[in-house]
This record gives C-alpha cells, sequence and structure tokens, in this order.
C-alpha cells in the first residue's frame, strides 16, 4: 500500500499574487504533490485553508500516513480544533513535514513549544544546502550539495528545540547559514522541518527540492498502528498492579475516578 499524504497548502498567494500565480499556476499544494506523485510508493493529495474544517477532517487524518505543511500569509486563520487535530494525530504516529515558513504555522509552533523565530531576507541571492548527514534516508540521491540560485534567505538563531538530528545547513550568498532540514519525535509521530520554499521562486520545480520531498515522506512513515493509547492517562486499581501491594496511606481519588487534566 502507497504511503497515504496529505500535501496541505494555505493556497492565498497563488490566487492574490502575478508573480506566484506565474510560478505555480497550479498552485503550490498541487506542485509538491505532484513532485510525491512521481513515485510509486507515495500516494499524495492536497488540502487548503479555503476547505470546510481546512480539508483536514477527523475521517480524512485517520486515513493519513504523512501531512505536509505550506502557510505563510494567514496561520491565525487556521482553526485551534484542527491544529489539535492534527498534533493529536502526530503523537499517535501520523508524520508531518513543515516546509519553509510553515516554521510559524500554529501546529509546528505546537509541536516545537518554542518562538520558532529566525532572520529573515528577501533577496533573491545565491542558497547552497550542505548534506551533513550523508547517510540519512533524507539525503540519499543528492550530492554532497546543491544550490538554488534564488531563494528568500533565512538564517540563526532559529528558536526550535534541539533536533533529533541535522541532516542539511545551508549558506546564504550574503553570509548567514541556517539549520535547513531537522528531525525530531512528538510521541510517535516523526516531524521533519525543511527551509527552501520561498513563493515568488520555482524552488518546488528544483530536481533536488523533489527529492528531498519524497524522501522525508518515506522516512516520516509510520507503519505500526496508530498508538491511540497515547492520550490515556488510567488510573491504575491496587487490584490490578503487575505486583501485589496493599494500599497505605490517605489519597485524593476514589477507585476508578479520573485525574485531573
Amino acid at each position: 500500500m502507497p504511503i497515504r499524504t496529505i500535501v496541505w497548502g494555505e493556497n492565498i498567494h497563488e490566487q492574490i499574487n502575478e508573480t506566484v500565480r506565474s510560478v505555480y499556476p497550479d498552485g503550490m499544494h498541487n506542485t509538491i504533490a505532484g513532485a510525491l506523485n512521481e513515485d510509486s510508493a507515495i500516494e499524495a493529495t492536497t488540502a487548503t485553508l479555503q476547505e470546510p474544517e481546512h480539508g483536514l477532517t477527523e475521517e480524512r487524518l485517520a486515513e493519513t500516513d504523512v501531512l505536509v505543511w505550506w502557510g505563510h500569509k494567514d496561520h491565525g486563520g487556521v482553526s485551534d480544533e484542527v491544529v489539535e487535530r492534527v498534533a493529536r494525530r502526530v503523537f499517535e504516529g501520523m508524520g508531518l513535514i513543515v516546509l519553509h515558513s510553515g516554521h510559524f504555522s500554529k501546529i509546528f509552533k505546537r509541536l516545537m513549544g518554542t518562538p520558532c523565530a529566525l532572520k529573515w531576507r528577501e533577496a533573491g541571492e545565491r542558497e547552497r544546502l550542505w548534506v551533513v548527514n550523508r547517510g540519512h534516508p533524507i539525503t540519499q540521491g543528492l550530492d554532497e550539495n546543491f544550490v538554488l540560485e534564488n531563494e528568500e534567505m533565512y538564517g540563526e538563531q532559529f528558536s526550535v528545540p534541539e533536533p533529533l538530528e541535522t541532516v542539511l545547513i545551508s549558506w546564504f550568498a550574503g553570509g548567514e547559514v541556517f539549520r535547513s532540514g531537522m528531525t525530531w519525535r512528538r510521541g510517535a509521530g516523526n516531524v521533519f522541518y525543511f527551509r527552501p520554499g520561498h513563493e515568488t521562486y520555482p524552488t518546488y520545480h528544483d530536481a533536488n527540492v523533489r527529492t528531498v520531498l519524497r524522501n522525508s515522506v518515506k522516512w516520516a512513515y509510520n507503519p505500526q498502528p496508530a498508538w491511540a493509547g497515547i492520550h490515556t492517562a488510567p488510573n491504575v486499581p491496587v487490584d490490578q498492579a503487575p505486583e501485589p501491594i496493599v494500599e497505605r496511606g490517605p489519597k485524593l481519588h476514589k477507585p476508578g475516578e479520573a485525574g485531573y487534566r
């Protein structure tokens, strides 16, 4: 069975900006999904901000293995209910790939627990991405570095938690550097942040970028059943303890009573 993937796109810039529309006439989300669908191991569909429940219903997320997220202009327009719905699925094992300006998305900040802030400059400068973990599944098929001729600069410090792995580092023509490919685990879910993707440049048409996108979906995929029990906090009765014990001392809760959350 292919990896069931949703590419979520804000889908605003393409509607109001002629430059973006000329670069991505079919929409950025469709371009990204097209890159993923070049691999028969992936089955990518799309969802957008404008759809009911942003295209991310409980039922659809329950049947999703990996979610790819691109947003920029209206992070605040994403429903808090949907953000929590996505976070629950990540904790249960759904993979999440956050792209470019999605660093300020509600879902990324929810999972990171930090401001996720950075330096930036929109000057169309050259970006050289260095592979710093050659053996990682996300970097397979890449040379030791590749160049994007025009990109927005992102610079350190990037206020995210220390990642499990850093797989890509960018250098920009203006001199800044940036950790452009980082991984985390949240609950049972794998999370990857990938920096490139400013909307006015043809980044998602680039062969190397498309390789990273496909590799990251395969890496983020968790074949295990959803860990639904990750959300529960059961009050275990004395007679169900793994070893025999005798209850001692006062307590706050009655047998079987739920705790405070």
